[in-house]
């Protein structure tokens, strides 16, 4: 799976650009503020239907224009699909597939699986649960194609019973809600707990090459006591769930622990450390990905020599390399990252005022 083509139309500061792009490393260069990690966004967008720098889509949105369009030819073996988006001020959003519209932005996340390593990556040690859960649920996402039903229905049931407990519902109402809950929660927990368990098994061979004085243990908690049967906890808590007009544990409360002896990893290692441990889980979520679906995914790396010395800028290369997926790489100077390869990129471009150059 890689990107051939990628049109970007009034997308931030890029007014319009074609790119056709490489298989292997794709390296995009310019000063700060050129629109270069706009390239990687548009790519973030065109996978997601959102964009991983702001929550807000209408700011992406280039300040002259009405609506973004994006256009992507994408090429799996044999097979070519063609994905085309656009974004209206408004906040309504219009996807094709092959010229066939497409309603639920799970599709696209299915067909263009991305990998994202930015400095903002960093949320996935720093900023609580939810950055790590997601990161899970990616993989679960891919993995087992009763995971998405199984989430969106168990999401469902918490805003439902939330609303109850809001109401001051009694806990007979409350009931048949759980056990609904109860079911979902225990498939979801399953999968999860599957997936971090397979990931496991290729992530301590990757964090052993970047960091092999470390020794981090990666965990995952379901979001309730392990030895406790959810459907009586559910019942045991409801006092204090009505208390506070939420529900204080389940599957929405999971988490990835990762730990270096009894610290958090966030707490023992330092920046560049923390940098090299979150490509360590991007790179192993994608070979996962090869393994289970023989799909590879995409690679967005932001500002990739920051916070890395010239060796570790090298090792992060070659395992990127070696996943043999379609990678794209910003970087301010590109002698940072041309003098870390083993060989040329595959294209290179550069970006300045939102104008993309291809650098024969």
């Amino acid at each position: 799976m890689s990107l051939r083509r990628i049109t970007i139309s009034s997308f931030r500061n890029i007014l319009s650009a074609n790119l056709s792009t490489g298989g292997g490393l794709n390296l995009i260069y310019g000063q700060n503020g050129s629109g270069k990690t706009s390239i990687l966004e548009a790519i973030f967008f065109l996978g997601m239907g959102r964009s991983f720098r702001s929550h807000l889509s209408q700011r992406v949105i280039n300040t002259d224009a009405d609506n973004l369009t994006l256009f992507a030819q994408l090429l799996d073996g044999e097979e070519q699909t063609k994905i085309g988006l656009r974004r209206h001020r408004s906040g309504d959003i219009e996807v094709k597939i092959n010229g066939d519209k497409v309603k639920k932005l799970s599709i696209l996340a299915e067909a263009l699986p991305i990998q994202v390593i930015t400095p903002e990556s960093f949320a996935l040690l720093f900023e609580g649960p939810k950055a790590r859960r997601q990161f899970v649920d990616w993989g679960a996402f891919h993995s087992d194609p009763q995971f998405y039903q199984a989430w969106m229905n168990t999401r469902r049931i918490l805003k439902q019973r939330n609303q109850l407990l809001r109401n001051q519902a009694s806990y007979s109402q409350i009931q048949f809600w759980d056990k609904e809950l109860v079911r979902y929660a225990e498939q979801v927990t399953l999968i999860r707990n599957h997936y971090v368990d397979s990931l496991n098994a290729l992530l301590k061979g990757i964090i052993s090459e970047f960091l092999p004085q470390v020794d981090i243990n990666v965990s995952f908690t379901r979001g309730w006591d392990s030895k406790t049967d959810f459907s009586q906890l559910l019942e045991n808590q409801y006092p204090r769930d009505l208390a506070t007009g939420h529900t204080v544990s389940g599957p929405h409360k999971a988490d990835l622990r990762l730990r270096v002896g009894s610290l958090p990893a966030q707490d023992a290692l330092s920046r560049g450390q923390l940098k090299l441990l979150v490509c360590a889980l991007r790179i192993a979520q994608g070979k996962l990905l090869k393994q289970q679906l023989n799909k590879n995914s995409i690679y967005l790396v932001d500002d990739l020599p920051s916070e890395l010395d010239a060796q570790h800028r090298q090792l992060l290369l070659k395992q990127l390399t070696e996943t043999g997926a379609q990678i794209f790489v910003t970087a301010i100077d590109p002698a940072a990252i041309v003098d870390s390869l083993l060989s040329p990129p595959d294209r290179m471009f550069h970006v300045e005022h939102g104008q993309v150059t291809v650098i024969e």
